[in-house]
């Protein structure tokens, strides 16, 4: 586990050469939202969509504690009135949770006791670089830090719903996290005064509570609504094609891959992921490894809601289908009907979600190959059964 306050540009420097294609105008929508109403943010993406590269970005760009000028100068940001004013001018707190489970796992911690680690492993930093904070509880001693620094703390969570995935059938850990996360940015004697801004990352938007988001206060965009953020969900059609052009790899072969989702005004997003490794190999074939997502495909399927299998079996043969996005509570565990198993789908990049017409179908044929193996487990299964 890295340090979590103040980690420095070296995260980012180890991606930020040659081959790094420039998404540093995603800073430029984060300092116009600094100390507003608007200053915590939710982005929430299918896997191996570029979410940690992002974090990394971030931190290198507002941590006070390092030089990035270096890493920036000469990318996109540095031509925005904004660049000079907030490089490097801000405590940070970076959070990987799966880092934290991890670590949890292999030492046999109940999951419950993550966000005490959390607290824990902050605290312990923050006395290290100013042992007056000591004897404080987590918040006094970050508002503490923020009032002898005089810098407030940007937070950056990547992964942030990994606790609420891995604890899916627990709901006191979920409870537990959700408070925890509360605390920081649902707290009027906090917030304000201690956090510039906020930037989490996942799979999955902040699970509701009841019908409403149990941290409130988050804009989240998401890879059904992501509307200023469309331009940082993955590559554009542009950038690949350039890539392509560099790489001498067939760029029609590469969209029929890893093409297929579509924003209002921003047009194709390719699977950033994907699309390297395709370049690094030369060769287009499916890159999303055998995931836990991926082989809870086919559980999703066999639940057959409300005609599941139906709709799945017309969605491998090309159709669009509606779907109701609304109900989707946003988790692994809560479904009501089918169209909250197809959200959740949407949510991990199988399937693509035009909000224009509100149909979902396949996007390209990477995510055609899983449907594949999993109708061709779930036939199996059916066989086994008769």
């Amino acid at each position: 586990m890295g340090v979590n306050v103040n980690p420095g540009n070296t995260g980012f420097r180890r991606i930020a050469g040659e081959k790094y294609v420039d998404k540093t105008m995603l800073i430029d929508l984060i300092n116009q939202r600094i100390d507003t109403d608007d200053s915590l943010v939710c982005i929430s993406r299918p896997r191996r969509f570029g979410k940690s590269y992002a974090a990394k970005m971030l931190c290198a760009y507002y941590d006070c504690s390092c030089d990035s000028h270096g890493l920036f100068d000469n990318k996109k940001i540095s031509g925005v009135p904004s660049y000079k004013e907030h490089l490097n001018k801000y405590n940070v707190i970076s959070l990987d949770i799966t880092s934290y489970i991890s670590d949890a796992v292999s030492d046999g911690i109940p999951l419950i006791k993550v966000p005490k680690m959390i607290k824990n492993k902050i605290l312990k930093e923050l006395v290290k670089l100013d042992p007056s904070v000591e004897d404080e509880n987590v918040n006094d001693a970050i508002a503490k830090y923020v009032e002898n620094t005089g810098r407030k703390f940007i937070f950056i969570i990547d992964e942030w719903d990994a606790l609420i995935r891995e604890a899916k059938k627990d709901p006191e850990t979920q409870k537990s996290y959700l408070n925890l996360l509360r605390g920081w940015f649902k707290n009027n004697d906090f917030t304000p005064y201690n956090v510039a801004a906020a930037y989490m990352t996942g799979i999955l938007p902040i699970k509701k509570d009841g019908s409403q988001s149990a941290v409130s206060d988050f804009k989240e965009y998401t890879i059904l609504y992501p509307e200023k953020f469309a331009d940082f969900t993955g590559f554009s059609e542009a950038e690949v094609s350039e890539l392509c052009s560099v790489k001498s790899l067939d760029y029609d072969e590469v969209k029929e891959w890893y093409d297929g989702y579509d924003f209002p005004g921003v047009g194709a997003i390719y699977n950033p992921y994907s699309v390297m490794c395709a370049l690094e190999s030369g060769k287009c074939r499916s890159y999303w490894g055998k995931t836990s997502a991926v082989e809870s495909l086919t559980t999703y399927i066999n639940m057959n809601f409300d005609g599941l299998q139906e709709k799945i079996a017309r969605l491998a043969a090309g159709e669009c289908l509606r779907v109701d996005v609304d109900s989707f509570q946003n988790d692994f565990e809560t479904f009501g009907n089918a169209d909250d198993v197809l959200t959740l789908l949407i949510h991990l990049g199988y399937l693509t979600y035009d909000e224009d017409t509100g149909t979902a179908h396949i996007p390209n044929k990477q995510a055609y190959s899983k449907f594949e193996e999993a109708l061709k487990e779930q036939i199996s299964s059916i066989l086994e059964r008769a």
